[in-house]
């Protein structure tokens, strides 16, 4: 996968060439192999990163060490800003699941830069409120649908965002999904076996859609949970 170009990022693209140079004049570009932990729970920002390439695995853990997904980000976005902005403790763990590319503006710079550029700031609250509106979802998700609801739409979510109407390829491994699904490995192994029924069949970490149609039927796609209103079972 290609890097997401400067020029490309919505926080640069209204900035003026004198500006962007002095908010990357001591920027990184960092390059991580999977399995980077990028931040702790707890730590306070050194840096704001934003993701050129791959993507970052945000994670909460509890005192007695329960691990829970909570979110997967990915290239263009702002790794939790609203951290970086408040110079406040980060309430996850950012852990990096594949090749990925970051560039690293410092902390001071980039919350100087926010206060002092009316464009910038802008686009940060653009960011911030993409962010707000994902996590919202999340909410309606676990508290709004059962289990084998929240499988299926997320298999119906995946193949659009994938392109291939007929099958999707997991991103990662079945317990991480059930985990950012709000469910046990167990809960979501028993979920598919019930939507095999229901237009799927899984072949290890690729599920065909073979009933696109009888799916959605069972687990009912909302736009207004799913991000999107492109499932393909209208034609």
């Amino acid at each position: 996968m290609a890097d997401t170009t400067l020029d490309s990022l919505p926080i640069f693209r209204a900035l003026t060439a004198s500006k962007r140079e002095d908010l990357l004049r001591n920027a990184l570009r960092h390059s991580v192999a999977p399995g980077t932990i990028l931040f702790e729970q707890g730590e306070k920002p050194n840096f704001q990163l934003v993701i050129l390439c791959g993507s970052v695995q945000l994670f909460g853990q509890s005192a007695e060490g329960r691990e829970v997904l909570i979110e997967a980000m990915r290239a263009p976005d702002l790794v939790i800003p609203a951290a970086v902005l408040a110079g406040a403790p980060y309430l996850m763990q950012a852990r990096v699941p594949e090749p990925s590319t970051f560039l690293l503006i410092h902390a001071g710079v980039f919350r100087e830069a926010v206060a002092t550029d009316p464009m910038l700031a802008h686009a940060v609250i653009g960011s911030l409120s993409q962010q707000f509106r994902r996590m919202v979802r999340q909410i309606k998700n676990l508290k709004l649908r059962s289990s084998t609801q929240r499988v299926g739409c997320y298999l119906l979510s995946l193949s659009a965002r994938q392109g291939t109407p007929d099958n999707v390829v997991l991103p990662y491994e079945k317990n991480l999904i059930a985990s950012e699904l709000g469910i046990t490995r167990e809960s979501f192994s028993r979920a598919l076996s019930r939507l095999e029924r229901s237009g799927i069949k899984v072949e290890g970490q690729r599920i065909a859609i073979v009933n696109r149609l009888q799916l959605a039927t069972e687990c009912a796609p909302d736009p207004l949970i799913d991000g999107t209103d492109d499932f393909g079972v209208g034609d």
